[in-house]
């Protein structure tokens, strides 16, 4: 009797499940928008076509949304759809970005097309006193000894020796994780700092496993704050919290106060520090980072001659005073509007802390930057400003499809640039 029973709940479980098999699964809603030129660039004038797809052929319109790269959106617009297919051509009389994006419902899709973006120029000139102003800073920073503890931690890679670095700075410390091939040489190795994006949280001991790469290296990862490293989730979260909540807005309307400066000198004592190292070769320093990384690189390049190459992924802090020509500007948006119309102090302080001017002023071989064109955190309208003001060797990739961040691609060609420069440092006298 027992057994019966059994047979008959399993029968039952049959049923039901059977059951379930055949009702009908709703169909996840996908758009995609993409343009027809399959790098998304096009000459002012020319005309970009965006086509817009639905995996519903039932579906018979989405609402299309148009914008400079985020800036001046224009009506929403309603787009026809057959099969689940439609298009929209746009064209354009000035060099940037159109940015589109389509929704249904709760889905959305976005794509942008750039017109003669290696055109997009400067909003601003350069302060007439950048280059003083900076040299003050640096002289103060000067005045610090080069004071710095190392405290031995647990490396992640075998052959590397491994160190929590704190480092005297103006305000708080350098602090960071830096690693060194064991048993390395005198003079034999180049340098490679690491920079963190937006955020707060401690350095990454993992970076420094590049101290086995290419022969070694000497390998820093520093935190954009100095913080002490190593402490539990809260502590951070804590701080980005408390003292650090809102920090990019830190005197954004005095550069004396302003927090960058703070952030961008400590990029100087780390290379302070790094070059003090009797293992450094005496000509490779790279720094590296994305997003607010990027803005350490750029940043870095300029204010210190000893940087040889800069890796600035998706980099914010491009043209600051981009609304001063009718365009959008980058993150951290140093300058606010009331009316549509700049604060005048704070547009004054951002030109001392933008990309755009440090580019100019960038000292090292070279650069590679990533640029994601529908990214409106750091819209490509404002890394193209800064990119195009280099006047060095460079070179850009570019993730039509891709926002805020480093695609595996992005990812590849930033590291490849470094190996490729460690390589050619090593035959240059």
């Amino acid at each position: 009797m027992p057994m019966i029973f059994r047979r008959s709940l399993f029968s039952i479980a049959l049923v039901a499940s059977s059951s379930l098999a055949q009702q009908p699964t709703a169909k996840t809603l996908i758009l995609k928008a993409v343009t027809d030129n399959v790098g998304a660039i096009y000459k002012v004038g020319e005309t970009a076509t965006f086509s817009i797809e639905s995996n519903d052929a039932s579906l018979a319109k989405v609402t299309a949304m148009l914008s400079e790269d985020g800036w001046k959106p224009q009506a929403p617009q309603s787009v026809p759809l057959t099969d689940g297919k439609g298009s929209l051509s746009i064209k354009v009389t000035k060099p940037g970005f159109t940015l589109l994006r389509v929704v249904a419902g709760q889905t959305s899709a976005m794509a942008s097309a750039a017109f003669d973006p290696g055109e997009i120029k400067p909003s601003m000139p350069m302060p007439d006193d950048f280059d003083s102003f900076w040299a003050s800073q640096k002289a103060a920073l000067a005045k610090v000894p080069l004071k710095f503890t190392l405290t031995p931690v647990t490396a992640p890679a075998k052959n590397v020796d491994a160190f929590d670095a704190q480092i005297d700075c103006l305000g708080v410390p350098v602090s960071g994780y830096f690693g060194r091939p064991k048993n390395a040489k005198a003079k034999s190795l180049p340098a490679i700092l690491f920079v963190h994006g937006a955020g707060v949280g401690g350095s990454s001991l993992g970076s420094t496993v590049w101290a086995e790469r290419e022969g070694g290296m000497l390998a820093m990862d520093i935190n954009a704050h100095g913080l002490p490293n190593g402490r539990p989730a809260d502590f951070y979260k804590e701080q980005g919290a408390g003292p650090l909540k809102d920090y990019r807005y830190v005197g954004r309307s005095d550069r004396e106060k302003n927090y960058f400066k703070g952030m961008f000198l400590r990029l100087v004592r780390a290379i302070d520090f790094l070059t003090a190292q009797p293992e450094w070769d005496g000509k490779t320093v790279i720094v590296y980072g994305s997003s607010q990384g990027g803005f350490q690189a750029f940043a870095a390049g300029a204010l210190d001659a000893r940087v040889s190459y800069i890796c600035a992924g998706v980099p914010a802090g491009c043209d600051h005073t981009g609304t001063m020509a009718d365009r959008i500007n980058g993150w951290p948006k140093l300058v606010s509007l009331t009316e549509g119309k700049p604060n005048a102090a704070e547009l004054q302080t951002a030109r001392y802390f933008d990309n755009v001017n440090f580019a100019q002023r960038c000292h090292a071989k070279g650069a590679a930057v990533t640029i994601g064109f529908i990214d409106t955190t750091c819209p490509p309208t404002s890394v193209y400003a800064a990119y195009n003001a280099l006047t060095i060797p460079k070179k850009l990739h570019i993730d039509p499809l891709a926002g805020h961040k480093n695609t595996p691609e992005a990812m590849k060609f930033m590291q490849e640039a470094a190996y490729e420069h460690v390589r050619a440092m090593k035959t240059t006298k």
